[in-house]
């Protein structure tokens, strides 16, 4: 099978396998802590595996044993230590606008699915990153934190809207709060995750769901998407008009047809996601 490494960058690793992308994160020394390079070439990484065709379905992960511990503090040490501004706060508002805006807003536009391999810790920005994929599979040893309050900040990267979109209020703000590790299985208890299996198990099970959803019809999975982002923001009025449009889209898709046609002649569908 034919793997293709990208352009090489200093802190991602890039990969395409037929219609799979994969992103690793890659500063394990420092449990991939997303500084600002991170977050440059991660968000090109994306932009360039959503205008790509080929691929059909995208994993997002960690290199060595964390997923990633979230911003890296030490950027922010900079800021706060250098030049004429010396001593004063910096924008840390401007500063998520440019770097982890961009990132979220894209995954969450992205019409493809989205798994997030959590090999380990996901806290902070990586907590929201994981968060913001479509579906979240973790080894046993993972799990996921609210870091921000130990620092004496407030959830940022879309962690309050994920939390509680996924957990309620209640839940949400106690998560927060405390700052507290959710280990992986209590996450899936929660929903935050949707499965967690052995360690050694973890690369196998996610290649398994994301070539499943590589071969489905993935116009119509982000389809899937825009209709469960807009189901959150409006009445059942609404969301079932958003979802009677979105089906007279879906039913003149190649796929459906050929759904139809797979079905009369008793055999299983070949998606092309058009």
């Amino acid at each position: 099978m034919e793997t293709r490494k990208m352009t090489p960058h200093e802190t991602i690793i890039v990969e395409k396998t037929r219609s799979l992308g994969k992103i690793t994160l890659n500063r394990p020394d420092q449990l991939n802590a997303i500084n600002d390079k991170m977050g440059e070439e991660f968000h090109t990484a994306l932009r360039d595996i959503e205008k790509d065709d080929r691929i059909r379905c995208l994993v997002i992960t960690g290199a060595g044993r964390a997923f990633s511990a979230g911003e890296d503090i030490s950027g922010l040490k900079e800021r706060y230590a250098e030049g004429e501004d010396a001593g004063k706060h910096p924008s840390l508002g401007d500063h998520l606008r440019k770097k982890y805006h961009p990132i979220i807003l894209r995954m969450r536009g992205m019409e493809k699915p989205i798994i997030a391999q959590l090999n380990g810790i996901a806290a902070g920005s990586g907590a929201s990153i994981a968060l913001a994929c479509d579906m979240r599979i973790a080894s046993e040893d993972a799990g996921l934190k609210q870091a921000f309050v130990g620092v004496g900040l407030v959830p940022d990267s879309g962690s309050s809207y994920f939390l509680t979109q996924m957990v309620g209020q209640g839940r949400a703000l106690e998560l927060i709060m405390t700052g507290r590790t959710v280990p992986a299985k209590e996450a899936e208890q929660l929903g935050l995750v949707n499965r967690v299996v052995p360690r050694e198990n973890l690369g196998k099970t996610v290649d398994e769901v994301a070539r499943q959803l590589a071969s489905g019809p993935t116009k119509t999975l982000g389809m899937d998407k825009r209709l469960v982002a807009r189901a959150a923001v409006v009445d059942l009025a609404e969301a079932l008009e958003y979802e009677a449009l979105h089906q007279d889209i879906a039913g003149k898709t190649n796929d459906h047809l050929e759904a139809v046609k797979a079905f009369l002649e008793k055999r299983q569908p070949r998606f092309t996601g058009r």
